[in-house]
């Protein structure tokens, strides 16, 4: 197994992302036969609803995490929620799932959402070279 921090977490609702903030984290590759994943996130009490219906429906969710450093590219998972406890002021989340995405795909992801925007020519060139640095959150297609 290999534990890595947990920089940031974001779950895909419908055609947004709805930013988790942390107050810590981190993922386990278990790098076991079925190549699963563990996600434990410690944060806001605020969330205690949304995890706990997540998981008492059995939803798949559609989980972005960046590891280590927040300049690193975001990976994707299909995740479900496994557990939720209540400490004082903050609930620990335990997510288990699968990587969906490689890394190498962000910068395509990034520029399929530019277009999008309405990006084209030398603008395009030079908003993809800034968000390339900057690192925007994106939502996997």
């Amino acid at each position: 197994m290999k534990t890595f921090k947990l920089v940031s977490l974001q779950i895909q609702e419908e055609d947004h992302l709805k930013d988790i903030p942390l107050d810590d984290g981190l993922i386990i590759n278990r790098e076991d036969d079925t190549s699963n994943w563990l996600i434990e996130a410690y944060v806001s009490k605020t969330f205690f609803d949304f995890f706990q219906n997540a998981m008492g429906n059995a939803n798949e969710l559609t989980t972005q995490v960046v590891i280590s450093k927040k300049e690193n590219d975001p990976a994707f998972f299909k995740t479900k929620v496994k557990s939720v406890r209540i400490f004082e002021k903050h609930i620990s989340v335990l997510l288990e799932g699968k990587l969906k995405k490689m890394k190498s795909d962000y910068a395509e992801l990034l520029l399929n959402d530019l277009i999008q925007k309405g990006f084209a020519g030398d603008t395009l060139i030079t908003e993809f070279k800034t968000q390339m640095i900057n690192r925007p959150r994106i939502q996997s297609k």
